[in-house]
């Protein structure tokens, strides 16, 4: 286990014991609680971090687990509210009225939701392999992956508008890379050397894998009608010029059951979840048929008003 770093308060009392690992990894009954986290007088124990970070999204977690920093970010915001909880409840702020009868509602929508999330929970079965299959071959369209292209380019900066020296002088820096590639320089060296685009000039010009949607139109049509490894004319763009190399292209393809497994489940089981929840509430207020006092209702509503 990676030992815990002591993070000292700008007047040196400790206010933070983390090890990452140690809230995510193992099961909570397959070690002793140990602690953590301490602000003021309290600690925090790894059982109460690691209760509460299982009730973050998955994806939230998953952050959390690969990012030591940002983990302990997560704590250190976890403990400021907890030292405004302590010193609420040292003020007795829950035993004001008005605050007592806020919590009260805040507590009653959270047993709801939370009851709510239990009866709508789809069995830990669902779905099956064959669910999943069903629901792979009966939506094509958005498991489909349009054609893509990799695609490098050489870029002068000239934006229209621009005075006619600016011009000049982009043309003129246009003409030495077009030049440079008619004499047989590779592409990528001339991009690097000449490309206003640092960030691709420094990949030799290359701008990565892109769909044909993701393309700017001025250079859509271009890149389309390109063979593999072939270069385009200068494009005049709105931003300046372009010289677009094809370096690879991609037919339209379907992801692969296995690659979208995971993202399908989670689909259908919040799909299966949402539709529980529906039929739960309609058969609860079918056998606790709700009855309206219109009348009454109208004057809640004009008091609000």
């Amino acid at each position: 286990m990676t030992a815990p770093t002591c993070f000292r308060s700008a007047r040196g009392r400790p206010l933070l014991l983390l090890a990452a690992p140690l809230l995510l990894a193992a099961p909570m009954a397959s070690r002793a609680a140990e602690v953590v986290a301490r602000v003021g007088g309290t600690n925090v124990t790894s059982d109460e971090l690691r209760a509460y970070v299982e009730t973050l999204p998955a994806a939230e977690q998953a952050s959390l687990g690969r990012d030591p920093a940002l983990l302990a970010q997560f704590v250190r915001t976890y403990l400021a509210r907890l030292a405004v909880l302590r010193e609420a409840q040292a003020r007795k702020w829950d035993q004001d009225p008005a605050v007592k009868a806020q919590l009260d509602r805040v507590r009653d929508q959270a047993l709801t939701e939370l009851y709510l999330q239990s009866v709508s929970r789809p069995p830990e079965g669902y779905p099956s392999e064959a669910e999943l299959q069903a629901a792979y071959d009966g939506n094509p369209g958005a498991l489909a992956v349009p054609r893509q292209y990799h695609l490098a380019q050489i870029f002068v900066s000239a934006p229209r508008g621009a005075d006619q020296d600016s011009e000049e002088r982009a043309r003129r820096h246009l003409d030495e890379a077009l030049g440079q590639l008619k004499k047989g320089t590779d592409f990528a060296a001339v991009a690097r050397a000449t490309s206003d685009d640092a960030q691709a000039a420094a990949r030799g010009g290359e701008v990565g894998w892109l769909t044909e949607n993701q393309i700017v139109p001025g250079i859509r049509g271009a890149v389309k009608g390109l063979a593999q490894g072939a270069v385009s004319e200068a494009l005049r763009l709105d931003d300046g010029w372009h010289v677009v190399k094809l370096l690879e292209a991609r037919a339209p393809s379907t992801r692969p059951l296995a690659e979208v497994r995971e993202a399908l489940a989670a689909e259908l089981r919040a799909e299966r979840t949402k539709a529980n929840r529906q039929a739960y509430l309609a058969r609860l207020l079918e056998q606790n048929a709700p009855a309206l006092n219109e009348l009454a209702l109208s004057r809640v509503v004009a008091r609000a008003k």
